[in-house]
C-alpha cells in the first residue's frame, strides 16, 4: 500500500509539471521587472530627451568657454561674462583681451546649440572657435615686423610698426591702430625740416646781393593727416615705399604745392623778380636772365584809402594761369566798380594782384608807385607784356622784394 502511494507522488508527470510552473513564475518575473525597467529607462529617456531639447551636450566649448549643460541664454551670458573677443599686439606680442560686454549674440549661440544637438545626451566632445578672433591674431602676427621706407625731397625717413605704433588690433576685418600720437609727433618733426611753405631763407638778388625772403604762397608742406593715414594703409597691406610727393599741400591757386624737388631753395631755375623800391624786374629762364625790363608801376604806396593797402605785397608767390584775353574787375578809390580789359593776365596772388599790360596809363616814372600806382599789381607796358608772357610758365616763383 505505502509503495503505491510513494510511486504515485513521484510520477514522472508530476515532476515535469512543477518544473513548468516555475519557469512560467520565472518568466512572469522577467516580464514584470522589464516592464518596470522599461518603463523607469522610457522615463528617463523621455526626461533627457526633455533636458536636451533646451541644454547643451556635457563636452561643449565655445570661445574656450565650457558651456556643458547649460542653456542657450545661460550660455550666451556666460560667453559674453568671460570670453575673450580681443586681440591686441603689444609692442612684439599678441595679447588676447575682453573689450566691451559683446562678445556673441543669443542668435549665434543657438546655431552652435543646433550644430551639437543630439536627441539624447552624447559625451562627444565640441569645440568651437572665435573665427574673428583666430584671424586677429594671424593677421597681427603677419603685421609686427613691417616697416615703411618715406621718401621726402631727397631724404628718407623709416617708420618701424613697433616704434610708430606699438599698440596695433585687429577689428571688422581691418588693422586700427590705437595710438597714433608718436607717429604724428614724428611726422611734425619731419614737416618743419623739409617743408618750404611759409620758410623764410636768404636770395641772391640780380644785382648780386643777398637778401632774406619769405614764401608766402608758394612752396609745400607735409599733408600730416594724409600722410598719417598712408602710413597706416602701408603698415596693414604691406606697402614698403611711401613717396612723400604724394603727400604734400600747397596755398594758393594751386592746393598741391609748388617748387617739390627744385634746387634753389624751392625756387628752381625759372624765376621772376620784382623789386619794389627800383620799379624794375627779371626774367630768369634755367638760371639765366632773359628778360629785363626797367619800366614797370606796382602798387600804390601813398592811398586816400586809409583802410586799403594796394601796394604790392612783398614775398615769394607764384603765377597761378596764364590767361588771355582776359577782364579784370575790381573796386575804384570812390568805391565804383571797374572793369577793363587786358591782352595778358597772369596772377600770382589770390587777392588779384598779377602781372598785365596797360594801355590806360600815362604816368610810368619810376615814382610813379607812391601816389599813383597800381590796386597792387605789376603793371606791364603793352610792348613789355606779350615777352614776360612768352617766358614764364604756371607755378613758377615770383619774387618781390624791395
Amino acid at each position: 500500500m505505502n509503495n503505491k502511494n510513494e510511486e504515485k507522488n513521484t510520477h514522472p508527470t508530476n515532476n515535469y509539471r512543477k518544473w513548468l510552473i516555475g519557469i512560467l513564475i520565472g518568466l512572469i518575473i522577467i516580464l514584470i521587472g522589464w516592464l518596470i525597467f522599461g518603463h523607469i529607462q522610457s522615463k528617463r529617456n523621455a526626461e533627457a530627451e526633455k533636458f536636451n531639447s533646451t541644454h547643451f551636450n556635457s563636452n561643449v566649448v565655445i570661445y574656450d568657454i565650457p558651456v556643458g549643460k547649460l542653456t542657450v541664454k545661460k550660455a550666451t551670458s556666460k560667453i559674453n561674462e568671460k570670453a575673450k573677443n580681443d586681440a591686441i599686439l603689444e609692442g612684439d606680442k599678441v595679447v588676447l583681451k575682453k573689450t566691451g560686454n559683446k562678445v556673441i549674440t543669443s542668435k549665434e549661440v543657438q546655431s552652435y546649440f543646433e550644430t551639437q544637438h543630439t536627441r539624447y545626451p552624447s559625451r562627444k566632445k565640441w569645440n568651437f572657435q572665435n573665427d574673428a578672433l583666430l584671424k586677429a591674431k594671424d593677421k597681427l602676427n603677419q603685421i609686427k615686423d613691417r616697416q615703411v621706407k618715406y621718401t621726402v625731397n631727397g631724404k628718407s625717413f623709416v617708420f618701424k610698426r613697433a616704434e610708430v605704433f606699438p599698440n596695433v588690433s585687429y577689428r571688422n576685418n581691418k588693422y586700427v591702430f590705437l595710438d597714433t600720437k608718436i607717429l604724428e609727433d614724428k611726422i611734425n618733426s619731419i614737416n618743419k625740416e623739409v617743408s618750404t611753405l611759409h620758410k623764410s631763407y636768404d636770395f641772391k638778388l640780380p644785382n648780386g646781393q643777398v637778401t632774406k625772403v619769405k614764401n608766402e604762397s608758394y612752396g609745400w608742406a607735409i599733408n600730416e593727416k594724409k600722410l598719417l593715414a598712408g602710413v597706416e594703409n602701408a603698415l596693414a597691406n604691406d606697402i614698403q615705399i611711401l613717396n612723400g610727393k604724394n603727400y604734400i599741400y600747397g596755398e594758393g591757386f594751386s592746393t598741391y604745392g609748388t617748387g617739390y624737388g627744385l634746387s634753389n631753395n624751392g625756387i628752381g631755375n625759372n624765376y621772376v623778380v620784382v623789386s619794389l623800391t627800383d620799379q624794375k624786374m627779371w626774367v630768369y629762364k634755367n638760371g639765366k636772365c632773359v628778360l629785363t625790363l626797367d619800366t614797370i608801376v606796382t602798387g600804390t604806396v601813398e592811398t586816400k584809402l586809409a583802410h586799403k593797402n594796394l601796394e604790392t605785397p612783398t614775398g615769394v608767390w607764384y603765377i597761378h594761369y596764364k590767361e588771355s584775353p582776359s577782364v579784370l574787375k575790381g573796386t575804384n578809390d570812390d568805391g565804383s566798380k571797374y572793369s577793363v580789359d587786358v591782352k595778358y593776365w597772369m596772377p600770382f596772388t589770390l587777392t588779384g594782384c598779377g602781372f598785365h599790360d596797360n594801355s590806360w596809363r600815362k604816368n610810368w616814372s619810376k615814382t610813379a608807385y607812391l601816389n599813383d600806382g597800381s590796386y597792387g599789381c605789376v603793371n606791364l607796358r603793352p610792348s613789355d607784356a606779350p615777352k614776360v608772357w612768352d617766358n614764364v610758365e604756371k607755378n613758377e616763383a615770383v619774387i618781390i622784394y624791395k
